[in-house]
């Protein structure tokens, strides 16, 4: 089996990603007020199920598009931050509400969050908007909310794991990446295949991959 070192996270599971896979952007928000004061204004404009369109957003701020590109980068960039500042509480609270542990712990907080996506109304409303770019910006290794997505699956696994509450012959990391193409794949089944996105086939899938994983109960 495969050994893991004990995970070390001093955040929610969201913020963590964020932590352990940091843009140059989520970088410049902490220290740069232009940068934050930007995002803040995409945010919003996301949330209304406005298009972040980085003239308008310019304008709104009373910039020019160079002063904006040099505070955020590009409009992928900016909508990557964006999309992850909203999975972060995602994130936290499909935790927060899961209680099991093990396997099913696992399971749990991503059929969660999946199923919160799905249901998310200015999230969908994006993606049926702008289908090529949410793929490249949610699913592609070069994005960072794919990449904090791995991660905050494989810090899920390791705690699991170092508790001896789950076993894997796979590398944490493999298996963790695993996990997540299996969730992308029913978030994003409309884009992808033209089938309704579902949380319920979402959980049977990775309860399947999950399977070997799981301890034998006393």
């Amino acid at each position: 089996m495969v050994s893991v070192d004990t995970p070390v996270r001093s955040a929610g599971l969201g913020s963590w990603g964020t932590a352990a896979v940091p843009s140059p952007l989520s970088a410049r928000l902490t220290g740069h007020l232009d940068a934050a004061r930007a995002f803040r204004a995409a945010r919003h404009r996301f949330l209304a199920g406005d298009r972040i369109d980085m003239g308008v957003l310019a304008t709104e701020l009373g910039v020019d598009r160079t002063s904006l590109f040099r505070w955020v980068g590009n409009r992928d960039a900016l909508l990557a931050e964006v999309l992850w500042s909203l999975a972060v509480p995602t994130f936290d609270s499909a935790d927060a509400a899961v209680e099991a542990v093990g396997a099913d712990r696992v399971e749990g907080v991503l059929t969660r969050f999946v199923a919160d996506l799905i249901g998310a109304a200015p999230f969908r409303d994006w993606i049926t908007r702008e289908p090529s770019r949410a793929l490249r910006i949610l699913t592609t290794r070069e994005s960072p909310v794919h990449r904090r997505f791995v991660v905050v699956t494989e810090t899920l696994l390791a705690e699991e794991l170092h508790a001896g509450r789950m076993a894997t012959p796979l590398p944490v990391h493999d298996l963790a990446t695993v996990l997540v193409r299996v969730a992308e794949s029913y978030t994003y089944s409309d884009l992808i295949a033209g089938e309704e996105p579902s949380a319920e086939r979402a959980a049977a899938a990775l309860a399947l991959v999950l399977a070997p994983t799981r301890r034998p109960r006393p």
